[in-house]
C-alpha cells in the first residue's frame, strides 16, 4: 500500500536532480536477491522518504493525538519487526494517522503509517504485525522505487487541496482539513510485490516471535469484507492491497513452515481501548463529513457537536465545526472553533491555514499573516501564499502581495490561475 500523497510536481521537485544523475539500469532487491529495475539509489530513496513523510502525514489527517500511548505501542511493534528484517539499518519510523479510512502505507526508506481506521478492524498484535511486516517488506525490498521507476505513481498530495478549495473569496470559506482527511491517493503495487510482501512479512513475524497465523486471519478477514456489504470505506485499502483467496492459500502454506508464536490479544485490546471507546464519536464525525459533502450543514453541525461531547479532546471535531460555521457565514464563531482546534492540535497545517483565512475575513491581518505563515512550516501550500497575497493586498502592500502571488501562481490548479489574475490586476494598477 502506498499513500496518494505524491504529485508529479512533488516527485519532480524532490527527485529531478538526482534522477538525472542516476544510472538507468537494474539493482538487486535486498530481500529476494533478484535484479529489478530501479532509477534511484537507496540513499536517494531514504532522502525522498524523509522529505515526503511529514507531507504525507499532513495531507491525511496528521498524527492521532488523543491517545499518545497508542503511537508508542505501534512504534514498538514496528521496530521489533524492523530489527529482524532484511534491511534492519533503514531509518524506520511508524506513525498512527488520525484517519478513519482503513489503510496503511510505506514510503521509501522505511517511513510507515497506519490509520486508526485500520487498527479498529484488527483483533490482536499478531494481526498488527502482519500489516506492519507487510509494509516493512515494501520498504526493504524497494518496491516503492520500482513502482516509481515504472511510472506507476498516481497523483495527489498537495494537489488535492485544489479539489477541495474551489473558492478563494473569504466569504466562501470551505473545509480544507475535514474533507480531504479521509482520502488517500495510492500507487498500486504489482501482484508479485504483494505476494512477496506477504511471504517475507510472515518470516519477519516469526523471527520477531509472532504467530504467522495472524497474517492468515488478516487476509481471511479482508476477503470476507471485500465479498460482503462491509467493503464500503475499504476502497483505499483494497485498491492497493487487493485481497484474494489465493493470497489466503499462500499464507496458509507459508505459515506451515514457520511454526507458532504469540498473538498478544490482550495487549492489543488494551492498546486500542481508547479508539474503541471513541468509536461512536468518530462515527458521528464521519457522518457529519458525509452530511457536509451533501451540503446538509445543519445536520452536519449537529453531528459534529455530538462528536465533541463524546470525545472533547479531538481537534478534528472542532475544525469541522469551524468549517461548517464558516459555510453559514458565522465567521467569528468559526474562528473560535478553530482557536480550539489549534489548541488541541497545533501540529496540523490545515488548522493554522483555516484560522488564518478566518482572521483575514475578520480583518485581523496581523493574526492572519502569523497563522498563514505558520501553516507553511507544516505544509507549504499555494493556498497559504495566495491568502497571504490577499492579506498584503488589503493592507496596501503591493510588493509583498505580488511576491506571494508569484509563489501561488506556480500551482497548476485553480488557485494558480487566480493568483495569476491578481498579479495581472496589480500590474495594471501600476
Amino acid at each position: 500500500m502506498f499513500p496518494r500523497s505524491f504529485t508529479k510536481r512533488l516527485l519532480a521537485t524532490a527527485t529531478a536532480a538526482s534522477l538525472t544523475a542516476s544510472i538507468f539500469g537494474c539493482s538487486v532487491n535486498p530481500v529476494t536477491g533478484k535484479k529489478e529495475l530501479s532509477l534511484m539509489s537507496q540513499s536517494q530513496e531514504v532522502a525522498l522518504g524523509e522529505q515526503q513523510y511529514p507531507k504525507a502525514q499532513q495531507t491525511q489527517g496528521g498524527e492521532y493525538l488523543v491517545d499518545p500511548a497508542l503511537q508508542s505501542y505501534v512504534s514498538r511493534v514496528g521496530q521489533k519487526l524492523a530489527r529482524v528484517s532484511d534491511q534492519p539499518n533503514l531509518p524506520y519510523e511508524f506513525v498512527v494517522l488520525n484517519n478513519s479510512v482503513p489503510n496503511a502505507w510505506a514510503l521509501p526508506g522505511g517511513k510507515i503509517a497506519i490509520n486508526r481506521g485500520l487498527l479498529v478492524l484488527l483483533e490482536d498484535e499478531a494481526e498488527l504485525a502482519a500489516v506492519l511486516g507487510h509494509e516493512i517488506v515494501h520498504a526493504a525490498a524497494r518496491h516503492s522505487a520500482t513502482a516509481m521507476s515504472q511510472q506507476q505513481i498516481l497523483g495527489a498530495g498537495i494537489a488535492i487541496l485544489g479539489a477541495t478549495t474551489e473558492n478563494t473569496a473569504y466569504g466562501d470559506l470551505i473545509s480544507l482539513g475535514s474533507q480531504f482527511g479521509g482520502s488517500a491517493y495510492i500507487a498500486k503495487y504489482g501482484r508479485d510485490n504483494e505476494l512477496e510482501s506477504d511471504e517475507y512479512g510472515m518470516k519477519y513475524m516469526a523471527a520477531a516471535g509472532y504467530d504467522p497465523q495472524g497474517a492468515v486471519r488478516l487476509q481471511q478477514k479482508f476477503v470476507a469484507l471485500s465479498e460482503g456489504k462491509q467493503a464500503s470505506g475499504l476502497d483505499a485499502l483494497f485498491a492497493s492491497h487487493p485481497p484474494s483467496q489465493s493470497r489466503v492459500d499462500a499464507n496458509i502454506q507459508h505459515a506451515k513452515n514457520l511454526g507458532g508464536g504469540v498473538t498478544n490479544r490482550n495487549e492489543y485490546q488494551r492498546a486500542i481501548a481508547q479508539l474503541k471507546k471513541d468509536a461512536d464519536a468518530y462515527k458521528s464525525y464521519d457522518a457529519a463529513v458525509a452530511a457536509a459533502q451533501k451540503k446538509d450543514y445543519d445536520r452536519a453541525l449537529m453531528l459534529t457537536r455530538q462528536a465533541q461531547k463524546q470525545q472533547p479532546k479531538e481537534a478534528a471535531f472542532f475544525a469541522l465545526e469551524g468549517d461548517l460555521l464558516a459555510q453559514k457565514k458565522q465567521y467569528q464563531s468559526a474562528l473560535q472553533s478553530y482557536e480550539t482546534a489549534v489548541q488541541k492540535n497545533p501540529t496540523l497545517f490545515s488548522n493554522w491555514l483555516m484560522r488564518g483565512m478566518l482572521n483575514a475575513q475578520l480583518n485581523n491581518y496581523t493574526a492572519a499573516e502569523r497563522d498563514l505563515q505558520r501553516s507553511t512550516s507544516y505544509l507549504d501550500t499555494p493556498h497559504a501564499h495566495y491568502y497571504l497575497g490577499q492579506v498584503y493586498e488589503k493592507q496596501g502592500n503591493t510588493k509583498n502581495a505580488l511576491s506571494q502571488y508569484q509563489i501561488a501562481a506556480q500551482d497548476s490548479g485553480d488557485i494558480g490561475t487566480k493568483a495569476q489574475a491578481r498579479m495581472q490586476a496589480l500590474g495594471n494598477q501600476g
